[in-house]
């Protein structure tokens, strides 16, 4: 240990009994980081090498996705979830492991169908977006117009009311895509609509719906919004553009109940010296009402559970806190999030970077980062340990929902990157299954995330702002 240890940091890690690691001389923010950061070789090799040589994290998401299913807010299935993810932290010895309470939106889909009338009888396979509110018990019965754009619609308004609208618009990427089902209902309310209907936003199908979060206005009636199959949402503008008459009846029993209370999950590893000021690894715990919620997010969940859970096992104490946090509410407006900016409002000057993983913890490519350019050098050269397992990438511009909302009080914000090809194959469908995930894939996501963390949790000067 160097010379320059004060006497309360000596007796803080002999209290702790936690060997010191990759300690390091000190440096200044004006010197290169790359000469002190390379004595951290050793043990980001030894955090990767024992991540990849664990089964534990795929066994834990395993039963997590098999035991509890789906996760969405206000159902018995996410608290029983939480409240097994608490005494698992418990026994894994991290510290001041607890829930905190997070008032969250409650809504229950119910059964819905949706039949084609004419020019033939057929099933559509649907599921209601997320908040939609039902159909009179009856359902309704209506003459579908299929458009391919807002404007399409504006221009096509006249024809449009008491019509059900289904927007066939292809899935080009996430970002641009998904206002289609956020802002749709609200749209073809505005023309007079009963009902509006999207192409599931996603690139690939077998006849899998999927559902998301949606939006309405008070400005225009509420009508109830459901996303179909790319294979249906095609077969029905073929019939349109052929001239046909295409009837649906429409049935959705789904309703908005009163506001639940969950939690956000939380778990630590003390820093040896800096104990305030904390490294944030994230995923969250939520997920949509199908599937399995695997990919999104209780792969993700893992990954930062794991990241902290390893260094617990080697023995790895970092001179700052890393804390574990699995959101709660993310996928139906970011109220854990939420909460916890307000929650610890007086300690976020403290938080050195806030990480998630929430794309998916397939073949991880790197990180992407939002937060101060003096902070780019350090990062930059921490990446570069994570070459060997392809991860070593680090770009602008995080797209991590949770830690942005952190950004918003100054937190440096960081999200795992990885080769997302697939992602959108299964994401808030049915399909969203753990036997979609490889193992090797998530223990090098945790490998890299563990990678970051702690030497940003250890090294001598603080991640710059």
């Amino acid at each position: 240990m160097r010379n320059q240890r004060t006497a309360a940091a000596l007796a803080l890690v002999a209290a702790f009994a936690w060997p010191s690691r990759a300690a390091a001389p000190q440096a200044s923010p004006e010197t290169a980081p790359s000469p002190f950061l390379a004595e951290y070789r050793e043990v980001t090799s030894q955090l990767i090498q024992a991540a990849q040589q664990t089964n534990l994290a795929f066994a834990r998401l395993a039963y997590l996705c098999d035991t509890f299913g789906p996760r969405p807010t206000g159902s018995t299935n996410l608290e029983a979830a939480i409240d097994w993810v608490l005494e698992e932290m418990k026994r894994d010895g991290l510290e001041n492991v607890r829930g905190e309470p997070v008032t969250v939106p409650h809504w229950v889909r119910g059964s819905e169908s949706a039949e084609l009338l004419q020019p033939r009888h057929h099933a559509l396979r649907i599921l209601g977006v997320g908040g939609s509110v039902g159909t009179a018990p009856q359902g309704l019965t209506a003459e579908v117009l299929v458009v391919q754009s807002f404007d399409e619609l504006k221009k096509r308004g006249r024809e449009a009311k008491g019509k059900i609208i289904l927007f066939n618009v292809a899935f080009t990427d996430y970002g641009s895509t998904v206002s289609i089902r956020t802002r749709g209902a609200v749209e073809a309310a505005r023309v007079g609509a009963v009902a509006s209907l999207i192409r599931s936003v996603g690139p690939f199908s077998m006849q899998t719906p999927h559902t998301g979060t949606m939006s309405y206005d008070a400005s225009v009636p509420k009508i109830p919004h459901a996303a179909v199959t790319l294979e249906d949402a095609a077969m029905l503008q073929r019939m349109q553009d052929r001239g046909q008459r295409v009837e649906l009846r429409l049935k959705m029993k789904s309703e908005r109940l009163p506001d639940a209370t969950s939690r956000n999950v939380v778990g630590e590893i003390l820093g040896r010296e800096q104990t305030n000021e904390i490294v944030l690894v994230s995923g969250h715990i939520d997920s949509w009402d199908v599937g399995q919620g695997a990919m999104d997010d209780g792969g993700g969940c893992l990954v930062a559970w794991e990241t902290i859970r390893l260094m617990k096992k080697l023995g790895f104490r970092p001179r700052r806190t890393v804390r574990v946090v699995l959101w709660t509410g993310e996928e139906n407006g970011l109220w854990g999030a939420k909460a916890y900016r307000l929650r610890h409002a007086g300690q976020l000057s403290d938080h050195v970077l806030a990480i998630e993983s929430d794309r998916g913890p397939f073949q991880p490519k790197g990180f992407a980062f939002t937060g101060s350019s003096k902070a780019m050098p350090y990062l930059q050269s921490i990446a570069r340990f994570l070459d060997p397992i392809g991860a070593g990438e680090l770009t602008s511009g995080t797209g991590g929902m949770d830690v942005l909302e952190l950004r918003q009080a100054g937190v440096p914000a960081m999200d795992l990157v990885v080769d997302r090809e697939k992602y959108f194959w299964f994401h808030h469908s049915e399909a969203d299954t753990v036997d979609k995930l490889d193992p090797r894939e998530l223990n090098s996501c945790i490998g890299a995330v563990a990678t970051m963390a702690y030497v940003v949790a250890d090294m001598p000067d603080r991640l710059p702002r």
